[in-house]
């Protein structure tokens, strides 16, 4: 047997799910499956070959082109594989970044649960040095009072990091993980074996990527009433600071979504939109998604949206580049007390005639059409420095 086979047949099995979808209706419906599978074979395989256990690194678990989970334009995701009863040391370098927050999950998504989070904390729970640098430690051993140290709970095998933008232009910074008995070592040699099994693993985990984000809107989003949001909760399976709001919405050409909140007093407060796939709208070459830093607030201390696929003129238009249907999420990030109804959004749908009528601020909410392309151009810009850089 080839060592491609079962990868082959997984990407084979992955792509009748693709087009089995139930919410295609066109062929860019589609046509953007196979862009989001093509994507997936990238991320499983390179999680595949690029991990390992005894000599973990940081990979990137999603972006802008290999999308999964709704992605948050605002965020870079890392993720590293760990096992319980070992002990591991990561090191850094904080950046300016509005928050920076640490994540140890208990399995992984599949189409029939989400894992447990059995320890999330943010960079306020370790000791950061003047110089931006830190360390910290995770192992099986009871923390006791070493503030650096953080237990790992039987079961634990994933680590994940968040570090979310606020503002494009800050400063990503830098992170390494090292299993602490294997420094100064190299992984064993490949053998047929671990050959199979990589291509095996990266195969079985294309088609639980796909099965699981096909169902899970289904648990959270699609049996809400359409052109509605949630009031702020904790987001399921997320940070213990972190708290959402998500709808899914359905617009003719003709109509609009009004959203309305208040900017809240948290170091991060983002929205945007998703498609059917679950997965964030192209946000490099339009503005698909809006953070507190970069909506216009009113005068009355909130934040006013347009979603709509024609251009109402206004500064926080969010475009459906052709998504008559999709997810609309806000989150509220490093939160340091409960959210209320209050501090959530209210949705009104209305025709797009009716916009201006809409916003109580209209006139202040205008943007000519070049101010608005250099709003593109910026996000172009940052998101290379970001990524690259």
């Amino acid at each position: 047997m080839s060592p491609t086979e079962s990868l082959t047949a997984a990407i084979a099995e992955a792509e009748k799910l693709i087009e089995a979808a139930p919410h295609i209706r066109t062929e860019q419906d589609l046509l953007e499956g196979y862009q989001y599978l093509a994507g997936g074979i990238l991320a499983t395989l390179h999680q595949a070959w690029a991990t390992e256990k005894g000599h973990p690194t940081f990979i990137s678990g999603t972006g802008p082109f290999t999308k999964m989970g709704l992605d948050n334009p605002d965020t870079l995701y890392f993720g590293a594989r760990i096992s319980d009863d070992a002990e591991y040391v990561v090191t850094g370098r904080r950046g300016t970044t509005a928050d920076l927050s640490f994540q140890i999950l208990n399995g992984s998504y599949t189409a029939t649960t989400v894992p447990g989070s059995v320890t999330a904390f943010d960079d306020r729970a370790f000791t950061i040095a003047p110089d931006g640098t830190f360390e910290i430690t995770f192992g099986p051993e009871p923390a006791g009072d070493r503030r650096d140290y953080f237990t790992l709970p039987p079961g634990s095998v994933q680590l994940v990091v968040r570090e979310v933008y606020s503002d494009w232009s800050q400063t990503r910074g830098t992170i390494a993980i090292a299993q602490s008995n294997a420094r100064g070592s190299a992984p064993a040699a490949l053998t047929p074996d671990s050959v199979d099994r990589r291509f095996a693993r990266a195969g079985k985990g294309l088609v639980a990527r796909v099965q699981t984000w096909l169902q899970f809107p289904e648990w959270f989003y699609l049996k809400l009433p359409v052109n509605t949001m949630t009031e702020p909760r904790l987001t399921p399976g997320g940070l213990a600071t972190q708290y959402s709001s998500a709808g899914h919405y359905e617009l003719r050409d003709d109509q609009a979504l009004v959203i309305t909140v208040p900017k809240a007093d948290v170091p991060y407060q983002g929205f945007q939109l998703g498609s059917m796939w679950y997965i964030s709208l192209d946000y490099i070459n339009h503005q698909t998604s809006l953070n507190a830093n970069q909506s216009q607030v009113d005068p009355d201390g909130n934040i006013r949206i347009v979603v709509s696929e024609r251009n109402p003129g206004v500064t926080n238009w969010i475009e459906t580049v052709g998504h008559a249907r999709g997810y609309v999420q806000f989150r509220w990030q490093r939160v340091d007390r409960e959210l209320t109804p209050a501090d959530g959004p209210t949705v009104e749908v209305v025709d797009f005639d009716s916009v201006a009528a809409a916003l109580p601020y209209f006139e202040q909410n205008t943007i000519a059409a070049d101010d608005f392309r250099r709003r593109i151009a910026e996000r172009q810009s940052a998101i290379a420095n970001r990524m690259l850089g």
